[in-house]
This record gives structure tokens, sequence and C-alpha cells, in this order.
């Protein structure tokens, strides 16, 4: 069954290019030209994956982001964001409210099929032997990919679920940024804007919320993270 995209664009011309390129790789495509558009289609209908415009005639891309973010039937939709903006901080605000990744205009189709492809691929859920990782309070279930403290959901995106999914597999080992990347499937993110620290930073901020509790994901200075055992945290 072909993946059902939504792109929220008011430049008309972009929208028919990307439209027919997309739907000529197999992906069925729904178009919205303001977000009040976008709002209606997103709540009437079911979407695998979303791209957004942040400049848009009637409000601010980052806004819809937000609100997807706070309702649980939107809250790990795939969501790339598509920016004319310039500033790295632009990027990094999109990524911290819960963005999975970001395209600058004007972009090659080719990048956007790519980009997309590796964000449905790291979404989509994974046969394993595994049901879940256990590290005390936190649970991180990987059938359901949704990780649980203390008994209650992790406010992460897919890309924040798949990149703790990485930490916690090498518990106790140290892990370069190029290592995480390598292992998150050739995410088209790269290490320069730092975006990988936008996310753990994000990751830290929901699994850890105890300040009593020894932090879990720690910095390893000039190296990279490393996920911390139960017997790192007392040592540490």
């Amino acid at each position: 069954m072909p993946s059902h995209l939504l792109l929220i664009d008011d430049d008309t011309r972009l929208t028919t290019l990307v439209g027919d390129y997309l739907r000529g790789h197999g992906f069925e495509v729904d178009s919205a030209g303001s977000l009040k558009a976008g709002r209606d289609l997103l709540r009437h209908g079911s979407y695998d994956a979303l791209l957004l415009d942040l400049m848009l005639p009637d409000g601010d891309g980052l806004d819809l982001t937000r609100e997807l973010r706070a309702e649980s039937r939107t809250r790990r939709l795939p969501l790339l964001m598509l920016t004319a903006r310039g500033e790295p901080m632009d990027r990094i605000v999109g990524l911290e409210i819960g963005a999975d990744d970001y395209l600058p205009k004007p972009f090659e189709p080719r990048e956007l099929l790519a980009r997309l492809k590796a964000l449905l691929r790291r979404s989509a859920p994974e046969a394993s032997a595994e049901d879940q990782l256990e590290f005390g309070r936190l649970v991180i279930d990987l059938a359901a990919r949704q990780a649980r403290l203390a008994g209650q959901p992790c406010d992460l995106t897919a890309h924040q679920f798949d990149l703790l999914v990485v930490l916690a597999r090498a518990a106790g080992r140290v892990l370069t940024r190029d290592q995480i990347m390598d292992a998150l499937k050739g995410h088209p993110l790269d290490a320069f804007d730092r975006s990988i620290d936008v996310h753990i930073s994000r990751i830290r901020a929901v699994i850890e919320d105890d300040p009593r509790q020894p932090r879990r994901v720690l910095t390893v200075r000039g190296t990279g993270y490393v996920f911390a055992r139960k017997q790192d945290q007392a040592e540490g």
C-alpha cells in the first residue's frame, strides 16, 4: 500500500512539481496552501508523513508543529520541515519542538525523496526478538515504539525514539556522532549543525525528570555520548 503524504506549502508551483515527482515514485500526495487547509486535511485524513513549510500566509509552520506534537493522534507523525530561512536557529527550534528532519529551499527532488524514505523507514515498526529494554524506571518498548518512564509514556518524536534506542542498545559504550548517524541508517542530518545534540537535549529533558536521580545520557567531551547502565550511574 503506497504511503500517504501531506504537503503544506503556499508555493503552488513547488507543490505541483513535488507532488508529481513523489507520485511518480509511488506515493499518494495531498497538498494544502495554508495552515487552515492543512489542519482540515489532518483532522479528517490519515497520513504517513507530513512535509511542512515554515512560512505560510496564515501563520508559522512551527505553530502547527507544536499543535501536532501536543495531540496523541499526531504526536508520532513523521514531520519534515521545508524552510527558506537561512538561520540555523530556525531549524534548531523546529527540531526542538518536534520536527524529525528539515530540508532548506531550494532543494533537489532526489534529496527530498531520500530524506522522506529514510524518515518513513525509521518510523516503520521492525520485527525483533527483543520486546523491550528496561533500565529501572525507564522502559523502552520496541514493538510499540514507545518509551515509558515510571509507567507514563514519554513525549518523543519518531526520530528521538530511534536515537534513544541506538543509545540504549549500546548502554555503557561511548558512541561518537558519526557512529550514531550510521546506526540511524544514514539519516541525512549531519553533525555539523549539531542536530543530534538538539535531539539528545530533548531526550534528556523527557527521561531525566527527577534531579535526584543520576543522569541517564552522559556527554563524553570531545567524543560523543554514552547511555549509562545502572552500575555506571552508581560509579559516576
